[in-house]
């Protein structure tokens, strides 16, 4: 093992402590450049129509989504705060059918006895200091998400500028091969936005409608979420059926079968009809393989890894068919 080897090894090691080190900052910086691809998908889209320099274009985009977002807001806002406060009543009504619920469980009574001895209780009382940390957090996550949108702007502003960056510290030899992976990637995280956003949409008014004609409360506000929750395949439609049976649970037993009929139809819907066709002239992600990403992202920088782990797939999928098959594979021999 010769000196250059030794160099190379402890490079690769310090690299690999530094980028963990700074991993929030690398989260923060991709979800701005996930973010700043959405922007620049519309922004695209309206040059190629108007004769309009980058700057009015972007300025005219974020003008729209506000616009639209107010007047989204404005029509759908009020029922939307009706519903968080019929969900604010119905919240004893779903304490109470739990507590009937959980009495058939013959554990409950010794857990209650643990807990009234002390023995329990001073297993819990790290809870407050969990609390408090939570809402650390929220408030760390909040600044991140500023900041996020703060680069996606830049980003969107002005994105040849940062491209040529990328290529001008890349070997001559590659920077050709590296301008075209730059633009696969832009085109397949783009052709992923497009069609995630379409799918959640349209999950949104589906469920939205059955939900109505089911005459199930809260209605608008379960919708929301199952639509949102559309952005974190595999996880989120399970998750997002909680909210509506557990609301269903409260008009009769019937309701709660027919809500579990209508999202099972519909997660069918989205997962083998809505996102394939959406997506097939894009990109193809295994379900395995979407599912490992979320689960090893998630396990190492929670939550944000869930929610960025997908785009993160879709480009590294790009990586691995441009650089490992194409410049590294096909050419052994």
């Amino acid at each position: 093992m010769n000196a250059r080897t030794v160099l190379g090894a402890l490079a690769l090691i310090v690299l690999a402590l530094l980028t963990w080190e700074l991993r929030w900052v690398l989260l923060v910086l991709f979800g701005s450049v996930v973010l700043a691809v959405a922007l620049d998908v519309p922004v695209t889209l309206l040059r190629r129509i108007l004769p309009l320099n980058r700057p009015a274009a972007l300025l005219m985009v974020l003008l729209v989504l506000v616009l639209a977002g107010g007047l989204l807001a404005q029509q759908l806002l009020p029922e939307l705060i009706d519903q968080v406060q019929q969900l604010v009543e119905l919240l004893p009504q779903l304490v109470g059918l739990f507590e009937r619920l959980t009495r058939t469980i013959t554990w409950l009574p010794d857990l209650e006895r643990g807990l009234l001895d002390g023995s329990m209780w001073q297993r819990l009382q790290p809870l407050g200091g969990q609390l408090l940390g939570f809402a650390g957090g929220a408030a760390s996550a909040t600044v991140q998400v500023l900041l996020m949108v703060l680069l996606a702007i830049l980003l969107a502003l002005d994105p040849r500028a940062h491209q040529r960056l990328l290529v001008g510290i890349t070997p001559r030899f590659y920077r050709t091969d590296m301008q075209s992976l730059l633009s696969h990637c832009r085109a397949a995280l783009g052709g992923w936005l497009a069609g995630m956003t379409l799918s959640a949409l349209s999950v949104f008014l589906l469920t939205w409608a059955g939900l109505a004609l089911l005459h199930i409360p809260l209605a608008l506000l379960s919708a929301l979420v199952c639509g949102l929750l559309t952005f974190v395949p595999t996880i989120g439609p399970t998750a997002a059926t909680l909210l509506p049976v557990a609301v269903a649970l409260l008009v009769s037993p019937t309701a709660v079968l027919q809500v579990l009929v209508l999202r099972l139809a519909l997660q069918n819907v989205e997962a083998f009809l809505i996102t394939p066709l959406l997506l097939s002239q894009t990109v193809n992600l295994l379900p395995t393989v979407a599912l490992m990403a979320q689960l090893s992202l998630g396990a190492l920088l929670g939550l944000p890894g869930v929610l960025l782990a997908l785009p993160l797939v879709v480009v590294l999928q790009v990586i691995c068919q441009q650089v490992v098959v194409r410049d590294v594979m096909d050419r052994w021999v």
